[in-house]
């Protein structure tokens, strides 16, 4: 990849990072942070499958180009979650996203919706990288997820997470 991530998000049109249902858009503010660092709660059970906002947001201070940290609002502008897209693994290898729903918003289908539409974005940026995502092995909700939006499960491992990969 040429371009950082960053770069690439740059020329994206405002159409481009909304749905119907969900938009994304970068952290702009105080209060878009506070969101994802401390408002922003997922289940106990959850935590042990995504890194905390503040680690993705320290990641994107270390390497700005690399990370984009969002937060992801309902079709009202309600904040419902986080979202931090980036390059697969700080390489040239393919793009990708971490991201979660506030529980309180879990199960409304706002998480597929969200997950189609980083598709949507990432694929407008660079349409000929692949997009990949890992997950453990024990996380089936995950990976059926990534297998329903057209994600296939790849020979590749990231450290012991599977990797999902779509082309």
């Amino acid at each position: 990849m040429e371009k950082s991530i960053s770069d690439l998000l740059k020329k994206l049109t405002r159409d481009t990072w909304s749905s119907d249902t969900v938009s994304i858009r970068k952290i702009e503010n105080d209060d878009d942070l506070w969101y994802a660092v401390a408002e922003c709660k997922i289940s106990p059970e959850q935590e042990e499958f995504v890194n905390p906002a503040g680690f993705s947001i320290g990641r994107a201070y270390l390497a700005p180009g690399d990370n984009v940290p969002c937060v992801i609002c309902k079709a009202d502008g309600e904040r419902i979650g986080f979202i931090v897209l980036r390059k697969w693994s700080d390489s040239d290898q393919g793009l990708n996203w971490s991201y979660f729903i506030d529980q309180k918003f879990q199960g409304m289908g706002y998480g597929k919706a969200a997950a189609k539409l980083a598709v949507k974005i990432l694929r407008a940026a660079d349409p000929k990288m692949p997009i990949k995502l890992s997950t453990e092995a024990f996380n089936t909700k995950a990976q059926k997820l990534y297998r329903s939006i057209g994600f296939t499960k790849s020979d590749e491992l990231d450290g012991d997470d599977l990797v999902f990969v779509l082309y």
